[in-house]
C-alpha cells in the first residue's frame, strides 16, 4: 500500500499555539463571568415557532469576532432535523472571504470539529478564539472557500448532545452547508467538501454516506478526515485503560444513556458514579479545561470505572456497531491523515477502515504523519487535505493509495 508522509515541523509552533490558546482561554473566562454575558445561551434558545421552516435555513445570525484578515465571520443558529425527522436548532459559525464571489459561486468546506465535550457549554461558538481551532482555515479562505463550522446538536443549543451518533452529526454538517448558502452575502454554491478531525472525522464520513439521501441538491466533491473515529468498539476497548479513554468513554456513555434513556446502574461502578457524572460535565475546548478534566478523572484511575465490558453487551454494542461508518457511496473519494504515534485513534484502526474503503473500490488518498500524535493528524494533515480538496473541486481524478 503506497502512501504519502509528512514530517511535523519544529515543536515550537505547537508550544506557541498552546500559549495563545491559554491566553485566549483566560480572556474567554473573564468574558463569560461578566454581567454582559450573564445569559450566554440567549442566542441559542428557540421557540417552537422559530423551528418552523426548511432544514438549513437561518433562525438568526450575528457577527463573530476574530475573523482572519480579508474575511468576515458570523455565529449562526440554523434549522436542522434529528434522525427521527423532528425539527431542531443547531448553532455554528460561517466564515466568508471578502470581495465578490466568482462566477458560479464560492465552494463550501464544512468543518466538523473534534471532541469538545457533551455539555451544552462546550460549543465551539461560545468561545471567541474558536476560529483559531479550525486547521487550515487561512488556506481555505485564501482559496476563496466559505467555511461552515457546525457545533453539532446539544452543544450551545438545549438537549442532549448525540456524541458519535453518525446520522445526527451528518445532518448537522449537511445543514450547515445549506445554512452557508442561505446566509445573505456568502455567495455560496451547492458544491462542497467536508473536512473533520477525530469525532469530526467520524462526522465527515457519515456526511459522505448520508449526503445524497439527505441533501440531494448539494454536490459533494469529497470527504477529508484526520484521525477519524471509525471502529467504535475497537477504539473503546483500546482506549478505556488510559485517562483519555476514560474521559471519552464517560462522554459517550453519558450521552448515550441520556439520549436513549438507558440506565447505567449495572455499567458504571457505584463508587465511581459521582466522578463519572462530574467528568461528563467538563469540556475539552481549551488547555485549562483539559487540565481540569484530567484532574477530575483521576479517581477513575484509582477506584475503577466500568463494571462490565460495554463493547460486548447490549444495547451498548449495538449503538457502537450502528455508528461505526461503513463504505461510502460510489463516486465519493476520501482523504485520510493519521499520526503514527496517535494513542487516541490508533493507526491500526484507521488502516483497518481504509481497507474497508479500498475493498469497496473507494479511491483513498492517505497521508501519514510520522511521530504525530492525535492533534498532529489535523495540524499537519490540513495542508495536504486542502490541496486534495482543491483538486476535487477542480474535477481532477482522485489519487488512490489503496
Amino acid at each position: 500500500m503506497q502512501q504519502r508522509s509528512i514530517t511535523p515541523a519544529a515543536h515550537a509552533r505547537g508550544r506557541n499555539s498552546l500559549r495563545c490558546k491559554a491566553a485566549a482561554a483566560a480572556f474567554a473566562a473573564a468574558l463569560f463571568a461578566s454581567p454582559a454575558f450573564a445569559n450566554q445561551y440567549a442566542f441559542y434558545d428557540v421557540t417552537a415557532a422559530e423551528l418552523r421552516g426548511r432544514a438549513g435555513t437561518i433562525i438568526r445570525a450575528e457577527a463573530f469576532p476574530g475573523a482572519p484578515a480579508g474575511a468576515a465571520a458570523y455565529k449562526i443558529l440554523y434549522r436542522s432535523t434529528n434522525p427521527k425527522g423532528e425539527p431542531i436548532a443547531v448553532s455554528g459559525l460561517i466564515v466568508v472571504p471578502q470581495g465578490p464571489p466568482p462566477a458560479g459561486g464560492r465552494r463550501v468546506v464544512a468543518w466538523a470539529h473534534g471532541t469538545t465535550g457533551v455539555a451544552r457549554k462546550c460549543a465551539p461558538s461560545l468561545f471567541p478564539q474558536s476560529l483559531t481551532w479550525i486547521p487550515g482555515l487561512a488556506n481555505m479562505l485564501a482559496r476563496g472557500y466559505v467555511v461552515a463550522a457546525t457545533d453539532y446538536p446539544g452543544l450551545g443549543t438545549a438537549g442532549v448532545h448525540p456524541y458519535l451518533i453518525g446520522e445526527s452529526e451528518a445532518r448537522a454538517v449537511l445543514d450547515s452547508v445549506r445554512a452557508a448558502r442561505n446566509l445573505d452575502g456568502t455567495g455560496a454554491s451547492e458544491h462542497f467538501a467536508v473536512w473533520g478531525h477525530s469525532q469530526g472525522g467520524h462526522a465527515t464520513l457519515f456526511s459522505g454516506i448520508l449526503a445524497r439521501r439527505y441533501a440531494p441538491e448539494l454536490r459533494l466533491a469529497g470527504v477529508a478526515a484526520a484521525a477519524p473515529a471509525t471502529e467504535l468498539g475497537e477504539l473503546f476497548r483500546a482506549d478505556i485503560r488510559g485517562p483519555t479513554g476514560k474521559v471519552l468513554g464517560a462522554f459517550a456513555l453519558w450521552s448515550w444513556s441520556n439520549l436513549y434513556k438507558i440506565p447505567l446502574d449495572n455499567v458504571v461502578l457505584e463508587r465511581s458514579m459521582l466522578v463519572f457524572e462530574r467528568v461528563a460535565g467538563f469540556c475539552n475546548d481549551t488547555p485549562r479545561q483539559v487540565t481540569r478534566l484530567i484532574f477530575a478523572e483521576q479517581p477513575l484511575e484509582r477506584e475503577g470505572f466500568l463494571a462490565v465490558d460495554v463493547t460486548k453487551i447490549q444495547p451498548w454494542k449495538r449503538i457502537m456497531d450502528e455508528n461505526t461508518p461503513g463504505a461510502l457511496p460510489a463516486g465519493v473519494p476520501v482523504f485520510l491523515a493519521q499520526g503514527t504515534a496517535d494513542s487516541v485513534v490508533r493507526p491500526g484502526v484507521t488502516a483497518q477502515y481504509m481497507r474497508v474503503l479500498c475493498g469497496k473500490g473507494t479511491p483513498v488518498a492517505f497521508v501519514a504523519v510520522p511521530g504525530g500524535d492525535h492533534d498532529a493528524s489535523a495540524e499537519y494533515g490540513a495542508g495536504p487535505a486542502m490541496a486534495w480538496i482543491a483538486d476535487r473541486f477542480a474535477g481532477a481524478p482522485p489519487p488512490n493509495n489503496c
